[in-house]
């Protein structure tokens, strides 16, 4: 059955406000309100039952096979580090180099710096141990704290290969990789800025603090060193950033290389990140690890049902084929950039995939540059940028990052839509701003 753009918006609007209805007011369960939207608006674009339960399936195992193992052995590591006084350490470390007062603008340079090599979501649950130890530190709100840290991954995940979104945009369209990254830097950097000032601005009305168990090690000398302490976490990360450069070039690889990419391999770079938190602390009792580790990946068992169903959420979404709807309703002409910062946008608020929104948007672009006047190298480099922003906006209840920030972060539903998604909306606006500047002045 067809149905007009203005009929899927509705449905669209209809799932995500049932949501925000359902956690917020009458404080259903996650899982059981996205479970329940998916029904509404899968059988609203006319799937059937079936149908509707078997995309679900998908969408839900999909989000799993690709978190899952990252989620489990992201929280043991957080757990580890908290209970052997690591993020401790690093926290004190930063905070004497930079004081309290700049402990938000520390976690969004930290996101921004380490994002380009590493999905949002791996980054923000490796980090989110020492994030926690700040906010616990400095009394600043969880929320300010969680925010700059998600906005500064975001900004270069949405925006710089070798991110794949970005980097099968380039493919497709026929950007070059240097100038987008350099070009994509220029613009990132305003919307990690606009990110970190409006978590700030709207983080501080909020009355989330750091509530779960503190473990107290009150014997600095039992605490590790700087380096041990600060290993666990960027060692992952480099490794993960190795791969993603080795596999933005060459498919053929030397036998060093090979085994480079299998241990950049998120699952692998997380446990070897546990293995190296494992001594950082001297002289384990007997059962304290076991308990830690079961502690970790039951923690981890909470987060993932509803991350699952984010997934299963956008997959019927994504079946509303709300793309290809966008591409035949407007007029292209006089849009320019603006139309594949639209259509991405549209694509992302529906499905939640910052990823997928890019690279579909970049397959119906392809057709449409001659139309809009992007058909140049330089309209192409804006024309991906553009995407990119777009592709940062909204991220809301079917996103899997969305929930990620939620879940190691502690912060109700209310809060993160009102403090992080509304972020992402500004932080989308600023790029495509940022982006159409730079299309008049290069």
């Amino acid at each position: 059955m067809a149905h007009s753009l203005t009929y899927i918006l509705t449905l669209l609007a209809a799932g995500i406000g049932l949501i925000v209805l359902l956690t917020t007011k009458y404080k259903v369960p996650a899982f059981f309100a996205l479970f329940l939207a998916c029904l509404v608006v899968g059988l609203g674009i006319g799937l059937p039952l079936s149908g509707v339960i078997t995309t679900m399936k998908d969408g839900f195992g999909n989000i799993l096979k690709s978190l899952g193992l990252i989620v489990v052995l992201g929280t043991t590591l957080g757990l580890l580090l908290e209970y052997t006084g690591s993020t401790t350490v690093m926290a004190t470390y930063l905070i004497k180099k930079l004081g309290n007062k700049h402990a938000p603008w520390a976690m969004s340079l930290t996101g921004f710096i380490v994002g380009p090599p590493i999905f949002c979501d791996s980054g923000y649950i490796v980090l989110s141990g020492l994030n926690r130890s700040m906010a616990r530190r400095t009394g600043i709100p969880i929320t300010i704290m969680s925010v700059s840290l998600a906005t500064g991954l975001y900004a270069v995940h949405c925006l710089i290969p070798p991110h794949p979104g970005a980097s099968a945009a380039a493919a497709t369209i026929g950007v070059d990789f240097g100038k987008l990254i350099l070009i994509g830097i220029v613009v990132a950097i305003p919307a990690m800025i606009v990110g970190n000032l409006w978590a700030k601005y709207a983080g501080k009305k909020t009355i989330e603090h750091v509530t779960d168990e503190v473990f107290d090690i009150d014997d600095e000398h039992a605490r590790p060193s700087l380096i041990k302490a600060c290993l666990p976490v960027f060692v992952p990360i480099v490794l993960i950033g190795i791969k993603s450069f080795l596999t933005a070039g060459a498919h053929t690889y030397p036998a060093w290389a090979t085994f480079l990419l299998t241990l950049g391999d998120p699952v692998t770079a997380l446990l070897i990140g546990v293995l190296l938190a494992f001594n950082c602390k001297r002289g384990w009792k007997k059962g304290e690890l076991s308990k830690l580790l079961q502690e970790g990946a039951e923690k981890a068992g909470g987060i993932l049902v509803i991350i699952g169903m984010g997934g299963a959420f956008g997959a019927i979404l994504t079946s509303a084929n709300i793309g290809a709807h966008f591409s035949q309703s407007l007029a292209l002409g006089s849009m320019g950039i603006f139309f594949p910062f639209l259509l991405t946008s549209v694509l992302k608020t529906a499905q939640g995939s910052s990823t997928v929104a890019i690279i579909t948007a970049a397959s119906i672009m392809l057709p449409l540059l001659p139309a809009l006047g992007l058909n140049t190298e330089n309209g192409k480099l804006f024309c991906v940028l553009a995407m990119g922003g777009g592709s940062m906006m909204i991220s809301h209840a079917n996103d899997a990052y969305f929930w990620v920030i939620a879940k190691f972060s502690g912060l109700e539903m209310k809060t993160m839509l009102k403090v992080y998604s509304t972020a992402t909306i500004l932080m989308g606006t600023t790029t495509i701003i940022m982006v159409y500047i730079l299309s008049k002045v290069l």
